[in-house]
C-alpha cells in the first residue's frame, strides 16, 4: 500500500468526545413531543435507539465512524464496521442494512479507501446484513464507519439498564486494546500483542449475542470508547452498585507491561477523571486500573443474568468466546457505584 500514513494519534474509540462533554451537551438539547413508539432514544444511555413497529418487531439503529488506529486500511475497515455493527447486538437485535459513512483526503490514493470499504463491507455480509449505500465527503483526514439498523422484538430488547441485585456480569472480549494501539503507535507493541488486538477487535460480537438468545438476560452493552468502568456505571444506572474482581477480568497481560510503561490514553484519562469518586479500587495495581478505564473499540459485551444461571451461560458463551468470564456480581447501591477487588 502507500507510504502515507494513515494513523491518526486518538483513532478508533480513543476519539470519542467523553462522558462528561456528552452529558453537558445532550441534557440542553429541546425535547419534542415524545413518540410512544420511540422505546429507546438519545435521552438513555443506551446503546443504539428503538422503535417500535408492531407488537412483535421494531427497529434499531445505530452509527459509529472514527480515524485509524492501524496503518492497513483493511484490517481498518473491519475493526471500524465490527464496532458499528455491534450495537445492534448489544440490544439483542439483527442487523439488516448498512450504510458506509466515509471523511477522505481527496489527495490521497483511492485504493486505500478502497481497502477500507472492503473490509468494511466484508464484515457487513459476515453479519448477515446487506450494505446498501452511504455518504462521503472530503476531509484533512481518514474516517470510516457505519449506520447500521436492525431488527428486534420488543419483549426481547437488551436494555443496558435492566440488570438486578444478585446478577452476575459476564464480559466476552479481554480489556487492553486501547493501550496496546498506544503502544503501537510508539512501536513498543510486539507484533503478537497487536495481532492478539486485532483479532479481538475484528471478531463481531454475533456469536455471543446469538448464544444469548437462549437465556433471560436482564441487561448488555458494548465496552467501547468510556471503557469497562464507564459503561458498568451506565448499566447500573443509578440504582445499584457492583463488586468487580480484577484477577477474574479477562485482559491481554502486554497491556499491563504498557500501562506500567505509561503508555496510555487521553480517552482512558477522561474515563478516569468521570468516575472520581464513584469508583473504590481495594489493593488493584495501577496497571489494572488503567485497563478498567481504557477505551475499547469494538470490545465485547459486558451482561448481566441471574448469577444461578451465569455458569451455564458462560459454558455455552467460551465455545465462541474463549476469553469470556464471569467478572463480578451487582449489589445494593452503596456510596459508591463500583469497588474494583483484587480477588
Amino acid at each position: 500500500m502507500s507510504e502515507e500514513k494513515l494513523f491518526c494519534s486518538s483513532g478508533g474509540c480513543t476519539a470519542k468526545l467523553g462522558a462528561g462533554i456528552l452529558d453537558r451537551v445532550l441534557s440542553r438539547l429541546p425535547h419534542g413531543e415524545k413518540d410512544s413508539n420511540l422505546l429507546i432514544g438519545f435521552d438513555s444511555k443506551d446503546d443504539a435507539a428503538v422503535y417500535k413497529l408492531t407488537d412483535d418487531l421494531a427497529f434499531v439503529q445505530t452509527l459509529d465512524f472514527f480515524p485509524p488506529m492501524v496503518e492497513d486500511p483493511y484490517i481498518f475497515g473491519q475493526i471500524a464496521a465490527t464496532n458499528a455493527l455491534s450495537d445492534i447486538y448489544a440490544m439483542g437485535g439483527e442487523v439488516k442494512t448498512a450504510l458506509n459513512i466515509v471523511c477522505f483526503p481527496e489527495t490521497m490514493d483511492l485504493n486505500i479507501l478502497g481497502e477500507i470499504m472492503r473490509g468494511g463491507s466484508e464484515k457487513v455480509i459476515e453479519a448477515g446484513g446487506s450494505l446498501a449505500g452511504g455518504h462521503s465527503i472530503m476531509d484533512a483526514s481518514v474516517k470510516y464507519g457505519l449506520s447500521v439498523t436492525g431488527i428486534v422484538n420488543p419483549k426481547r430488547i437488551l436494555a443496558n439498564n435492566g440488570i438486578r441485585k444478585g446478577d452476575a456480569l459476564i464480559l466476552t472480549k479481554p480489556l487492553g486494546v486501547g493501550i496496546i494501539c498506544t503502544a503501537n503507535r510508539v512501536n513498543e507493541a510486539s507484533k503478537e500483542a497487536m495481532d492478539k488486538a486485532i483479532k479481538s477487535m475484528t471478531t463481531l460480537n454475533k456469536y455471543a449475542a446469538e448464544v444469548l438468545r437462549d437465556y433471560d438476560v436482564h441487561g448488555c452493552t458494548d465496552v467501547t470508547g468510556f471503557g469497562f468502568l464507564g459503561h458498568l456505571r451506565e448499566m447500573l444506572d443509578g440504582k445499584y452498585s457492583a463488586v468487580i474482581r480484577a484477577a477474574d477480568v479477562p485482559r491481554f497481560d502486554e497491556a499491563l507491561d504498557y500501562a506500567d510503561e505509561f503508555l496510555l490514553t487521553a480517552a482512558g484519562q477522561r474515563n478516569r477523571n468521570f468516575a472520581e469518586g464513584k469508583v473504590r479500587f481495594n489493593d488493584v495495581p495501577f496497571s489494572m486500573e488503567e485497563l478498567l478505564f481504557d477505551p475499547q473499540t469494538s470490545g465485547g459485551l459486558l451482561i448481566g443474568i441471574d448469577k444461578d444461571k451465569a455458569d451455564e451461560l458462560l459454558s455455552k458463551l467460551k465455545k465462541v468466546c474463549p476469553y469470556a468470564a464471569i467478572v463480578g456480581e451487582v449489589t445494593d447501591k452503596k456510596d459508591f457505584e463500583v469497588e474494583v477487588i483484587k480477588y
